[in-house]
């Protein structure tokens, strides 16, 4: 058993009752006006620390939610610069609709246990001019917040302010800093994953090599809308509408995260069924580094969201205390699964049919590759075991 610090976030209704929702409109509104000063600071070639100061000093919110805001916008430009080889839109220059207020616990708002079914809160939405109310939200999410106050395990963080669907929304991280996570060396069921552009493959075997079970979760609608998004990019970069660009790619992004985070929960669910399980990734760090199959080929494969998917499952996996480890994925999608024949050769896949050239073995190419990644997580197990005997 490890422990580790795992942060989810909350979402909770804002029932008011001192105060007016539009305080809280003019404190997006304001952290809106922060958002596009930084961008335009940023884009003029401002060092961010003195960009932080200069914006800060001239916000009207409490100190320490600008600080929070700032930060946020930063960390948005210094995503796009991580990922603009993926892809990733710029943020764009200026927007026209709210933006979140983010708050530190304590200094930018308040939350108060008033009794063992109310939790109240206090936004302070400017310097002196404060919000309060009741949170409505799930049981489940209730719970942790509860949780969170009351346990000295667990901490609340930092929240944002939204308006959506007409309605005042508080979205709050709390963090359970003694996690516990089982080992990964304790497994009784490994869980082979291979992650492709239209699904995901995930075998489950037991510690005598016996399958006990598979799934292909298959996701074809992120491959086609993201050929969607990128035809509608080109499109506009060749009538000149660059303006655009980065909405489009925005949009792109945001949907794609939507149905990761949907195929996710799926996997993170399957998996639990099993007892003791581990879920093993290939370590693909490397691989697209290397690829060079053509312009467009590669266009498609640097753009697959292997990294963004692996977290979504592991952090999911991980509240569930379940493990996650990694692989060298050689070979995994060539080899035959077959112990007597492990035969490797390019010409074992034809697409989505794996079928072994020297045995005759045959299965669904993702599926029989989560099987090797198992394998080759045994083969790690196997030297590590002997080298400790030694």
């Amino acid at each position: 058993m490890q422990s580790s610090e795992l942060t989810h976030t909350l979402s909770f209704g804002l029932h008011i009752d001192t105060g007016s929702p539009d305080d809280l409109r003019n404190g997006c509104l304001e952290a809106r006006r922060i958002r596009n000063e930084v961008n335009r600071l940023d884009r003029h070639g401002w060092d961010w620390d003195d960009l932080r100061s200069v914006v800060v000093d001239n916000a009207t919110h409490v100190k320490n939610t600008s600080q929070q805001i700032v930060d946020k916008i930063l960390g948005e430009i210094e995503t796009y610069h991580e990922h603009k080889d993926d892809g990733w839109g710029r943020p764009y220059p200026y927007i026209d609709k709210l933006y979140p207020m983010v708050m530190n616990h304590g200094e930018g708002y308040r939350l108060f246990l008033e009794d063992e079914d109310t939790v109240r809160f206090r936004i302070s939405a400017a310097p002196r001019n404060h919000v309060k109310g009741e949170l409505r939200g799930s049981p489940d999410h209730f719970d942790r917040v509860r949780t969170a106050l009351e346990n000295d395990e667990w901490r609340v963080g930092t929240a944002e302010v939204v308006h959506k669907h007409s309605e005042w929304r508080l979205h709050v991280t709390v963090t359970h800093e003694q996690h516990h996570v089982a080992s990964k060396n304790d497994a009784e069921t490994i869980v082979g994953v291979d992650v492709n552009e239209d699904c995901i493959a995930l075998t489950a075997m037991n510690r005598d090599g016996a399958m006990l079970d598979s799934v292909v979760i298959e996701y074809p609608e992120i491959k086609e809308r993201r050929h969607e998004f990128f035809t509608k990019r080109k499109r506009m970069q060749n009538a000149g509408q660059t303006a655009f660009e980065s909405v489009v790619q925005t949009e792109e992004r945001d949907y794609v995260h939507d149905c990761l985070h949907k195929v996710s929960r799926q996997v993170v669910d399957w998996v639990s069924q099993f007892t003791d399980p581990v879920i093993v990734f290939e370590d693909l760090k490397d691989m697209r580094d290397s690829i060079d199959y053509g312009t467009r080929m590669n266009r498609r494969l640097h753009s697959l969201p292997f990294a963004a998917l692996r977290e979504m499952v592991s952090y999911k996996a991980s509240w569930r205390g379940i493990p996650s480890d990694e692989v060298d994925p050689e070979y995994t999608s060539q080899r035959c699964p077959r112990t007597e024949c492990q035969h490797t050769s390019r010409s074992n896949r034809q697409k989505k049919r794996f079928r072994c050239q020297e045995c005759g073995f045959q299965d669904h190419a993702d599926r029989k590759a989560a099987v090797c990644v198992v394998q080759n997580w045994f083969a790690v197990a196997t030297i590590v075991s002997e080298l400790i005997r030694r």
